[in-house]
């Protein structure tokens, strides 16, 4: 069998069904823990394929296994799929391509399994822009999915003109913040009140006082949901939610404490009670294993396409990073527009269902699977990229 026709062969073959799946989940978007059409979509597809399928999996009722072993021992080989909308929005980060490339790509690796010998996954993680029950792949490490596994793959679309390998990303901890005091009239019995917005406003204070005092990769953001009701009455409840980020995790959790007694102090000061706390997983920064994306540049290089090497102008979180602290893990990028265009767009959504974006599900879905099959035929080579991570993991 030649295994890399038979790969180009089926996604060719298959391509236009799944190009449907991509454009039906782009009309269609839902946010996390919402993703119903397009996990039930996806998960459907794979098992038509012949994969083994379990939904609402480590705690996410959108979320999924697909699985099929062959009788041959090999490696266990995971394609992540996204497939989450922003909220109103919709699809301006092109995750309605994402999840059907790694779908595509596992069922064309899936035609040459039984020859080459080991297994082929996709784990469809609910919620990585956020929000309700979000971050779903953190669970999955926890809840040990990745035990077993050898290597994860996957690829977003790109908001710009080029491709690029696996970028580096920050951690980021996404925090509830409450503060729980006394209403009471403002003019006339102020006295009488806790003001739980003087406590809110603290934080911010002294979280700006921070900014100083803290490595230039640390970001600190956040939101009031809930100020009061009326300018006359002091507010008894204040709600916000945010984010702060870092680039290694033990930078966060430093970031975190601090924080923490920020919320204590500005409740201290007002007499409030307080509450923070994660309202999701925690998103832990991405560990690139540069040998592993090579694989993937030369698969990329040989249809054709270029990679651009130069640093990226941006920064951001994906809970992609949780998986590549557990296992050599690839995220790079396919641009689908050929101008660059803000990431979480109207732009950027539209990109997404053109037919330019659309085009990118075939390609990425080819080098995936192709650059997963260099792996299961080189030992030696995943075997060079395990003990790569393993440093890199060490060099945090």
């Amino acid at each position: 069998m030649d295994y890399r026709k038979t790969i180009i062969d089926f996604t060719e073959q298959q391509y236009p069904l799944y190009k449907d799946i991509s454009l039906a989940i782009h009309a269609k978007p839902e946010v996390s823990n919402y993703e119903f059409f397009a996990s039930r979509s996806l998960s459907e597809q794979l098992r038509a394929e012949g994969f083994a399928v379990k939904v609402d999996v480590a705690g996410h009722r959108t979320g999924f296994t697909a699985s099929y072993k062959s009788q041959k021992s090999g490696p266990v080989l995971v394609f992540l799929a996204e497939y989450d909308a922003l909220p109103v929005l919709g699809h301006g980060c092109g995750h309605n391509l994402f999840g059907v490339t790694s779908s595509l790509a596992a069922a064309a690796l899936k035609q040459v399994i039984d020859s080459t010998g080991g297994e082929v996954r996709v784990y469809g993680t609910p919620g990585e822009e956020g929000g309700e029950n979000g971050s779903a792949k953190g669970s999955f490490v926890r809840e040990g999915y990745f035990k077993d596994v050898d290597a994860a793959l996957c690829e977003h679309p790109g908001h710009r003109s080029c491709n690029m390998l696996s970028q580096p990303t920050i951690g980021c901890a996404p925090l509830d913040v409450e503060f729980f005091g006394k209403s009471a009239h403002a003019a006339s019995a102020p006295w009488e009140g806790v003001n739980a917005l003087d406590a809110m406003i603290g934080v911010f204070n002294a979280m700006n006082q921070l900014r100083q005092q803290v490595r230039p990769d640390v970001r600190m953001h956040g939101v009031i949901l809930d100020g009061g009701s009326a300018p006359n009455i002091i507010p008894d409840h204040t709600f916000g939610k945010f984010y702060m980020r870092a680039a290694s995790m033990p930078d966060l959790y430093a970031l975190i404490e601090k924080f923490k007694n920020i919320v204590s102090a500005a409740a201290l000061a007002t007499g409030c009670r307080s509450r923070c706390e994660p309202y999701q997983n925690i998103v832990e920064n991405l560990v690139v294993t540069p040998l592993f994306d090579e694989v993937f540049r030369k698969e990329l290089e040989s249809f054709g396409e270029s990679v651009n090497l130069k640093d990226p102008s941006s920064i951001g979180s994906s809970d992609v990073g949780n998986v590549s602290q557990v296992v050599p893990t690839i995220q790079p990028y396919i641009g689908i527009t050929d101008n660059d265009v803000p990431n979480h767009s109207e732009l950027m959504k539209a990109a997404a269902c053109s037919e330019q974006g659309l085009a990118t599900i075939k390609l990425g879905a080819k080098v995936l699977a192709l650059t997963a099959l260099d792996l299961i035929l080189d030992p030696q080579l995943l075997r060079a990229i395990k003990e790569e991570h393993a440093q890199k993991i060490k060099e945090q």
